[in-house]
């Protein structure tokens, strides 16, 4: 069975004030174009369809549209959400999209059924995993004891060998953070609720396939058959070095092989460095129209340096200024990414010591934890 795989679309980005949703639609033409071509026998979008819980109205018309076209090529749809999804608003209509072959599952539940697809050699069992928080794996599975995103996934891999024959074809689809995964800044850290929000690729050995969605970048974790898909569009500047595409898994009894077809933006994030004049001459990249991050040489002052730089190159989305030091300050940014990649209760945790001189008590780290759960929870149902 061939199965294009891909994840991670956040219809609605905005990045640097700019939109990018008709950028994103231009991706996802090439995306339709290539499912003519290739004819899958399935299409897989493992979450993080939006890039909000409420998006913009022409973000809901590409996904709208998408699903159209894929509907008029006769090509089923497997999609789950994300975390960046409101799982409840996503899950409108999903009955009825049922009987156009859109299977589209936002929600865990108890006994829940695969979709189950054939082709000559016989059936393929999607399980559609959502992105789930540790707590509504808890309310799945009530007999077991779930802290994490590892025990969550533990309890639903031993439900699906409990119930299924591991023999056949089966298709893992989540949105989860599998360790060993390559991360860049553009990916919201996930609940660390007990412990790390990793989960380890061992799990899914008997699977035939697993289709992950969370990380941007094409890759593999563990084996061949794991892997993340990654994003069709760059959503940062962590991202410049991406070389963005789909996957193609040919799922057959006993072996499955991958291949990535790439995806080209007409515009494409990236990142020049150089002098002002140097600059201005108009050759630092190949496509002017990119969305530009500038890293200026130069260390005097410069009048207006964006407003002159966007002359010449119209999408410039952030200058960086070298420092008096002759040095960007490594140090500085680093600092920040650490920042910005640590759990809430840890943010919380070194804000009540810098304030009240004490460490703050497991007790109280349980009440904190527990509160932002509750807030997570109740925005995912926006």
């Amino acid at each position: 069975m061939k199965i294009i795989h891909t994840a991670d679309w956040h219809l609605g980005k905005i990045i640097y004030k700019q939109h990018l949703t008709e950028d994103q639609n231009e991706v996802i033409q090439q995306f339709l174009k290539i499912c003519e071509e290739e004819q899958p026998d399935a299409v897989i979008i493992a979450g993080d369809l939006y890039d909000r819980a409420i998006p913009p109205k022409e973000a809901v018309k590409v996904l709208n549209d998408t699903l159209l076209h894929l509907r008029k090529l006769n090509i089923p749809v497997l999609m789950i959400s994300g975390n960046h999804d409101s799982s409840e608003r996503l899950a409108f209509g999903t009955s009825l999209f049922e009987l156009g072959g859109v299977h589209l599952h936002t929600e865990l539940k108890e006994n829940r059924e695969p979709v189950v697809l054939l082709d000559e050699e016989g059936p393929v069992y999607f399980h559609l995993i959502p992105y789930i928080e540790p707590a509504e794996a808890q309310a799945v599975f009530r007999e077991k004891e779930i802290k994490t995103h590892q025990e969550a996934y533990e309890a639903i891999v031993e439900d699906i060998r409990e119930r299924f024959d591991m023999n056949e074809r089966h298709v893992l689809v989540g949105h989860a953070f599998i360790q060993g995964g390559m991360e860049s800044d553009s990916e919201e850290r996930l609940t660390m609720m007990g412990g790390t929000p990793y989960v380890e690729a061992e799990l899914f050995h008997d699977f035939s396939y697993v289709a992950l969605g969370h990380l941007h970048q094409p890759q593999r974790v563990g084996s061949p058959h794991i892997r993340y898909s990654g994003s069709p569009f760059k959503y940062s500047f962590s991202e410049v070095t991406h070389n963005k595409s789909l996957t193609v898994a040919d799922v057959t009894p006993g072996e499955t092989s991958t291949r990535q077809i790439p995806l080209a933006p007409e515009k494409d994030l990236e990142t020049v460095e150089g002098y002002f004049s140097d600059l201005m001459k108009g050759d630092a990249t190949v496509n002017r129209d990119n969305y530009l991050n500038i890293r200026l040489l130069d260390d005097g002052e410069i009048l207006d340096p964006v407003g002159q730089l966007k002359t010449v190159y119209p999408n410039v989305l952030h200058l960086e200024r070298k420092g008096i030091t002759g040095s960007f300050r490594e140090e500085d940014i680093e600092r920040v990414r650490e920042k910005r990649n640590k759990a809430p209760i840890e943010v919380m945790s070194e804000y009540f010591e810098l304030v009240k001189d004490e460490e703050l008590s497991g007790e109280k780290q349980e009440i904190l934890q527990q509160i932002i759960e509750d807030i997570r929870q109740s925005e995912r149902k926006v």
